[in-house]
């Protein structure tokens, strides 16, 4: 069984406290550390790819359920392709950038939109808890009281390698450590991404793979309409292990349709 280690002396602030908000929307915003090589002697085409990317997402959240959605950027435009001039492009997405996910924490159940190949997909899960240490370290974030919480998990990632118009994928397990921090002046064990039904309150700063996936709220209203809180339905129903081979037939047909000329590898986590 999972257990939740918290030091005593910090007890004070896992304990119930006055002007808790129950219902809300938190906004957040995500920087991702890029990394992308390009194998072959081109550091034009390298040196336009940038370093890290941002974008926002906001977390809807009643009793026990919540909503984590992205946030349309109608500034960014489409920075997303990268071309070096001579025919070679790369076109990059960050993962999780359209995924749309449902919580009920009560039933520790998981409903997300998935977005694979130009298609969405309803994928239906439990939510799995991580074995997390709570210590003695405090921060503010919006004027909310946290407590830092440290856990790891491990994560199956792919490297793809693309040599003149041949894909080749490397399965990869990594090991993921990861910070977060928490109050519970807003209780419900809501967060970022997946990571929710995880802390006993709302995890408002998440540090992934040690700074690779940053999490940091920004806004918090402490109000929202509860009936947009819903699971989604748009796309077509799958269990975790249908939509897992669906991909891996997606990257099976990318790796059998490859193009280009231009070499280059791309590790995500």
């Amino acid at each position: 069984m999972k257990k939740l280690l918290i030091a005593p002396a910090m007890f004070f602030i896992a304990t119930a406290v006055n002007g808790q908000v129950k219902e809300g929307k938190i906004l957040y915003e995500r920087t991702f550390q890029m990394q992308i090589h390009i194998n072959d002697d081109n550091p034009a085409m390298q040196n336009m790819i940038p370093k890290e990317r941002k974008d926002k997402f906001e977390l809807l959240f009643t009793e026990n359920k919540s909503l984590w959605q992205p946030v349309p950027d109608e500034n960014q435009g489409d920075d997303n392709t990268f071309s070096d001039g001579g025919g070679a492009r790369i076109i990059m997405r960050m993962a999780g950038s359209e995924d749309i996910t449902y919580h009920n924490i009560a039933d520790a159940k998981k409903v997300e939109q998935r977005e694979l190949g130009g298609k969405n997909y309803i994928v239906t899960d439990s939510i799995r808890k991580l074995n997390w240490k709570v210590a003695g370290e405090t921060k503010t974030i919006l004027g909310y009281n946290c407590m830092k919480a440290t856990t790891q998990r491990t994560q199956e990632s792919m490297r793809m390698n693309m040599d003149n118009g041949k894909t080749t994928r490397e399965k990869v397990i990594d090991t993921l450590n990861i910070v977060a921090w928490f109050t519970n002046e807003i209780p419900g064990s809501f967060g970022p991404e997946n990571y929710q039904g995880q802390l006993p309150g709302t995890i408002l700063e998440m540090d992934v793979n040690n700074g690779r996936n940053v999490f940091k709220a920004v806004q918090l209203t402490p109000k929202v309409d509860a009936a947009l809180i819903k699971e989604p339905t748009k796309g077509k129903k799958m269990t975790p292990d249908e939509f897992a081979k669906e991909r891996e037939k997606l990257f099976k047909e990318m790796q059998q349709n490859g193009g280009g000329g231009q070499r280059f590898n791309i590790r995500t986590n």
